[in-house]
């Protein structure tokens, strides 16, 4: 074991902080139904439960299997949601009550339900997210078919697409995942007795979805699946402790991909032993200084590596370009990092004799590898590998481009080298009469480490030579002679030649391998700020501006991002682009082949390779959400496949963006039309109740007195009298139902003027004179109220409504407080019952559109009262709340802003001083 990594520890501490706040989630995981997920799980919680701990049922389906209902006895159970569905009274799983609850763990069967309508989540694996982070521990149940990366694979299979499907993530977050197996012909045994379906259903399934083979590629993908997952945790546990010992508890493969004519011969054979071990596989190419600095003319072995690796990433590989000096260590480095067990590599034919004194790269890792087994594949070539010109020019678009040295010219920079070198002659021949010999080399090694830096290899290779002869022409005697009388000269020069030249080396190389990390830095950092911004876009149109500028400044080309319209039809959604940032020849025909076929296609792949542009399917989890179209400047880029990989990254970032955004559109829209379709019942429900009652009691009244012209006059003006009650009462609700349109539709002007409350109140206290007839009304008025500015007929209907719905409420002989004073800017108006008071948790919701206080209740009314007092409060620039008091009854307290009055006002014609109480009884009313 090697000493952890800081970075690494702290991240171990933050992710294990994190799961100590978040509920444990256990997933009990089969082939298919009926291999006894839910009877394990109940199982499991039953020993939980005698072990003292707090458990209940969720929601569990038994399907009518006695032997798993029985496990129910004894559970608590959380009691399912009733929804109404289709005319069908249907259970649902009650996500409040349970957080409500919050037990210690919750059982819920079938993660990949899909909610009813109406439900707060579409899917039930978000309710079980939501119960997590609550700090809920939660045991499920999944069936391979219903994981979505696997939903293809299965209904291939089967013939039978299921969709409803689970997202992998939300699997392989999973604490635990435990696998519930049963062997094809023990589950089919099941079936027919009935114990997985009803009899009637059993038949048909067996003959369908539940047929041997079937099953054994359900059983086999399960299977796999887990050990996946058990892969992944043991890599985790690994880098966890530090561990960089391989563990062969799994066949991986890793091939080094040379530069040698043999790479693609070696990729199809590592391809060929993969598959026969059904191991996964890694291809690589390490790609060391002396590779990077070959000019592009020169690269014909980094092409050949190139070719291969794409070639590897098409049988199926993960394929990866490293850097390092030291090629042997570099590949067992990534070996142990990523758990390999076998490392493949060739061995051509071709020898180099000027490398004898090297050992060979499979002698070198089976020396130093003592945990992976080294497989060694010689293939001999048919045809001889043309050579590195050839190739490369042919090849010619295909090569990344790599940072370069400063100075373009190999001439000039060794020209800049020559002069380099006489200048630092002259310095230190103005220095030889106050320095030493030794010094005089401390110069020239320093003009050698400086031709590196800004030079380059070449360069500084020749100054070093240079700084020798010059040292020895100029400053050792016998000078101008490159004779040496003192033989310890020579020493010196092979010392100083030395020195330079390995200085030359490293110097160059740390040079070159800081211009690659500092390129490779500014593509991750341009990555990064690409996925910030996203992540804040809120429209489509912002994320085409961020995707289109990241893709067109990272990769210097020419961008365009094509989406689909309503009939599947790709198109160019900014029409007013600038044409400089489009492709010259944007050819929609591509895209939409791209965007149907999911494929790329175009410049640099084997589809339409022609093409004057690159395009690329943006790949969502639930679908393509459009094109991404790019016409680089230097088409050799997209040969390598990193560079392939961080534009294949890119428009995945922006394809799941513009899905994000597209199902809060969704989402939005949805909310409106449940919304929509909320008010909609409650207004149905006030025409259809409470305005049928008054037109009925009219309609009765009238036929009444039409029929009967004999009734006493007595009984003809009782008649009359309720005749006109209930006309009013039809006109009151009718008056709440537009009134409350114009407010929502800022319909109604507000016609403010300078007044006093208290004449409000008076004037709603007269029109409230029938509801308030059997309740003692006190108004208490503060002395010195300041003149306000409002709408005198809409604030009387605010008071209106208040004191109506005080009455309404309110028992008989109850008594209702009016209370006005100043709290620093603003007039307080408090109206008080000792009622029975609000609902609980109905203090805020009371004010919402056709909601009451009671429900259910045969007082009349249609709900918009209050909600009209608010509309009202809020255009006068107030508040309105209400409040249940702490012995008995209710408040509502109203907040009116004090303006500053105008100063033409003559304010002494106001200065009268207010009643500060005065009583209202109830037969003053009448």
């Amino acid at each position: 074991m090697e000493r952890p990594d800081p970075d690494e520890l702290l991240d171990k501490l933050q992710r294990d902080e994190a799961r100590q706040q978040r509920g444990y989630l256990k997933v009990f995981f089969g082939a298919c139904a009926g291999v006894g997920k839910t009877y394990a799980m109940l199982l499991a919680a039953r020993k939980l439960r005698d072990e003292g701990s707090d458990v209940v049922v969720g929601i569990v389906e038994t399907h009518g299997r006695e032997e798993t209902a029985r496990l129910l006895d004894g559970l608590e159970s959380i009691a399912p949601r009733q929804v109404d569905y289709r005319g069908r009274r249907m259970n649902e799983f009650d996500l409040d009550a349970t957080l409500a609850r919050h037990p210690a763990v919750v059982l819920i069967d079938e993660l990949a339900h899909s909610n009813l309508p109406g439900s707060r989540h579409l899917k039930r694996w978000q309710d079980v997210e939501e119960l997590l982070s609550a700090g809920v521990d939660v045991y499920t149940t999944v069936n391979v078919q219903h994981l979505e990366r696997l939903n293809d694979v299965v209904g291939q299979i089967t013939g039978i697409r299921v969709w409803e499907t689970v997202p992998d993530r939300v699997f392989d977050l999973a604490d635990e995942v435990k696998l519930v197996d049963l062997p094809p012909e023990e589950l089919l045994e099941r079936l027919r007795e009935g114990k997985v379906y009803l009899p009637h259903q059993a038949e048909n399934a067996i003959r369908n979805f539940f047929r041997k083979g079937n099953l054994i590629a359900l059983r086999e993908l399960a299977l796999r699946r887990t050990a996946d997952r058990v892969d992944a945790q043991m890599r985790e546990y690994r880098a966890d402790q530090s561990i960089s010992r391989v563990w062969q508890a799994r066949e991986r493969l890793l091939v080094c991909v040379g530069p040698g004519p043999e790479a693609a011969t070696l990729v199809r054979s590592a391809a060929r032993l993969a598959a026969s071990l059904k191991a996964d596989w890694l291809a690589v190419y390490v790609e060391t200084p002396r590779l990077q600095r070959l000019p592009a003319s020169r690269r014909g072995p980094a092409i050949r590596a190139i070719k291969a690796l794409k070639l590897a990433q098409e049988l199926g590989a993960e394929t990866a370009t490293l850097d390092g000096a030291d090629v042997a260590a570099t590949l067992l480095g990534y070996a142990q990092v990523r758990n390999v067990s076998k490392l493949v590599l060739g061995a051509s034919s071709a020898r180099r004799r000027w490398q004898f004194w090297r050992k060979p790269l499979s002698e070198q890792l089976a020396h130093r590898s003592t945990e992976s087994d080294v497989y060694v594949i010689r293939r001999e070539l048919e045809h001889a590998p043309a050579s590195a010109s050839t190739e490369a020019s042919a090849e010619s678009g295909l090569v990344g481009e790599m940072p370069q040295a400063r100075w373009g010219s190999p001439l000039s920079a060794y020209g800049w080298a020559a002069a380099a070198c006489g200048a630092m002659t002259l310095v230190a021949a103005s220095l030889v009469p106050f320095l030493e010999l030794s010094n005089v080399v401390m110069l020239y090694l320093l003009c050698v480490i400086l031709a590196a830096m800004r030079l380059g290899r070449g360069p500084s290779v020749l100054i070093s030579f240079l700084s020798v002869m010059a040292f020895d022409f100029f400053f050792v005697p016998p000078k101008f002679s490159f004779s040496v009388s003192d033989t310890q000269y020579l020493l010196t020069f092979a010392v100083m030649l030395t020195v330079a030249l390995v200085t030359s080396h490293l110097t160059t190389s740390l040079h070159q391998q800081a211009r690659v990390a500092t390129w490779r830095e500014r593509r991750t950092a341009a990555m990064y700020a690409m996925a910030r911004e996203l992540a804040a876009a809120l429209t489509t149109a912002q994320i085409l501006e961020i995707g289109e500028r990241h893709v067109r400044e990272v990769f210097q080309a020419r961008v365009a991002l094509l989406l689909p319209d309503s009939s599947a039809k790709v198109r160019q959604p900014v029409e007013d682009a600038d044409p400089a940032h489009l492709p010259a020849h944007l050819d929609e025909d591509v895209a939409q082949w791209v965007y149907d076929q999911q494929k790329p296609a175009g410049m640099g792949t084997d589809t339409l390779p022609a093409a004057d542009a690159l395009y690329v399917p943006l790949r969502a989890p639930m679908r393509t959400r459009g094109v991404l179209a790019l016409a680089p400047r230097n088409a050799r880029q997209f040969a390598v496949p990193e560079q392939q990989r961080l534009l294949d990254t890119f428009a995945a970032q922006i394809a799941l963006a513009l899905e994000r955004v597209h199902y809060v559109e969704i989402a939005q829209d949805a909310l409106v039309n449940m919304e929509s379709e909320r008010l909609r019942n409650s207004l149905l429900s006030a025409i259809s109740h409470d305005l049928r009652t008054p037109l009925t009691a009219i309609v009765g009244f009238a036929s009444m007195l039409a029929r009967d012209e004999r009734l006493p006059n007595q009984t003809r003006a009782e008649l009359i009298e309720a005749l006109y009650e209930e006309a009013l009462r039809m006109n009151g609700l009718v008056t709440n139902l537009l009134d409350m349109a114009r407010l929502q539709a800022g319909g109604v002007p507000l016609n403010k003027q300078w007044q006093m409350l208290e004449e409000v109140i008076g004037t709603a206290l007269r029109a409230c004179r029938l509801p308030l007839a059997e309740h003692d009304v006190k108004v208490m008025l503060a002395p010195g109220l300041p003149l306000l500015n409002f709408d005198a007929v809409l604030l009387e209907r605010l008071f209106t409504n208040l004191l109506e719905n005080a009455a309404k409420y309110t028992p008989p002989g109850s008594s209702i407080e009016i209370d006005v004073r100043r709290a620093g800017d603003q007039v307080l108006a408090t109206i008080t019952d000792n009622g029975p008071g609000l609902p609980p948790g109905m203090e805020a919701r009371v004010f919402d559109k056709f909601t009451r206080g009671e429900t259910e209740s045969a007082k009349p009314g249609v709900g918009l009262g209050l909600a009209i007092c608010r509309a009202i409060a809020e255009a006068h620039g107030g508040k309105i709340k209400a409040e249940n008091l702490a012995g008995r009854g209710a408040r509502f307290i109203l907040s009116l802003p004090i303006e500053p009055m105008p100063a033409e006002m003559d304010v002494a014609a106001w200065s009268g001083e207010p009643s500060t109480e005065f009583q209202s009884p109830a037969s003053e009313h009448e």
